[in-house]
């Protein structure tokens, strides 16, 4: 992962101005290898194993409660011989589909203002007491366990992904870099310091969260960094996100796994804004979700039957015969023209003194 100013060729050579050389009238890097990915193991334990995505909706209001449901789901998930498990979007917490929170350019209401501030009380915070709870089934369960959850900090909220792994620890997090249209109203947005790809035991993994995946850059960073199993939780429910997994999955040459709500009208509170006539089995969400091979071909096609696990049987050695012919950060690449430059910097609320050498409010940039 490279800092604004550092770049990095194909094979991880460093291509920064301060480690190169000329030669023969051109630049030449200094083989320095890049900084690992965050790791527990060096290879994977398991080079076939299952995995299942959980197409499931929230308890709206309820955070205690979802946490019940996802415990169950997971240990449904783990006795089927599942070594992963992704759960949706902000699934602890809630996607506040069809809410308003009141707002108008130049004015919120009251109703509004109570509104985001149940929903505020709703988040939860890392650490904290969910993330103990949702660790122990890890734990117990022996599984990898990637939630999308509403993250509380301070008076604002984010749409964030844990990643836990089968000892309970929690590997890491993600927060989605940009909420999207009305979604910016109640989330904040997220930085360039929580975008990992994780070395575990079933491979590297990696989340990048609903209309992320149309960023092509934040795309590219996860392919970098090796990501092999591509996790997608969405909040997307049209017909065209499953085309885009496939073009996700076929581009990367990785598995991509995406799950998303299927919510009724019932699952949430009587006072949720809603269309007039609507009763409570209204569809909200239908789902979608679905698990594509490196192929780009479906091992689960997008269902929107209800809530449920979806299983596939991997086998990360199918992934090398996808790179043959195209591999997006090595042989099909062109780093003598293309380069990225990622800021990885977190950027926590501060005072930057004045007159500070290399620094920006945006975090350290190259000179």
């Amino acid at each position: 992962m490279n800092t604004l100013g550092e770049l990095t060729d194909r094979t991880g050579c460093d291509l920064s101005e301060s480690n190169t050389r000329i030669e023969n009238g051109r630049p030449s890097a200094r083989l320095t290898p890049p900084p690992p990915t965050t790791k527990l193991k060096d290879v994977s334990m398991y080079n076939k194993f299952k995995v299942a995505v959980a197409q499931a909706g929230s308890i709206f209001g309820d955070t205690a409660a979802t946490v019940s449901k996802l415990t169950r789901m997971t240990q449904e998930a783990s006795a089927a011989g599942a070594k992963l498990v992704l759960f949706p979007e902000v699934f602890i917490g809630g996607y506040p589909r069809g809410e308003d929170f009141g707002s108008r350019v130049g004015g919120r209401t009251p109703r509004g203002r109570d509104a985001y501030r149940r929903y505020w009380e709703g988040a939860i915070d890392v650490p904290g007491t969910e993330v103990k709870r949702i660790s122990e089934v890890a734990r117990i369960q022996k599984i990898y366990l990637v939630t999308g959850v509403l993250e509380r900090d301070g008076g604002t909220v984010y749409c964030a992904v844990l990643f836990f792994g089968p000892d309970g620890r929690l590997l890491g997090k993600h927060r989605k870099l940009m909420p999207t249209g009305a979604e910016r109203l109640v989330w904040g947005f997220g930085d360039g310091s929580t975008m990992p790809v994780i070395d575990t035991e079933v491979g590297k993994i990696g989340a990048v969260v609903c209309w992320e995946n149309f960023m092509p850059l934040m795309r590219f960073h996860m392919y970098a960094q090796g990501v092999q199993l591509y996790l997608a939780p969405t909040a997307d429910n049209s017909p065209l996100w499953a085309a885009s997994m496939q073009h996700i999955a076929r581009e990367g040459g990785c598995y991509v796994l995406s799950c998303n709500q299927y919510t009724t009208l019932a699952d949430f509170p009587d006072d949720h804004h809603r269309a007039d006539g609507a009763g409570p089995d209204t569809v909200l969400s239908n789902g979608g979700s679905c698990i594509v091979a490196p192929s780009g071909d479906f091992l689960v096609p997008p269902t929107s039957d209800g809530e449920g696990l979806f299983y596939a049987d991997l086998d990360l050695g199918e992934i090398a015969r996808w790179k043959f012919d195209f591999d997006v950060v090595g042989h099909y690449a062109r780093p003598d023209i293309f380069r990225l430059g990622v800021n990885t910097d977190p950027m926590p609320v501060r005072t930057t003194t004045i007159g500070a050498v290399n620094e920006s409010p945006r975090g350290r940039i190259a000179p």
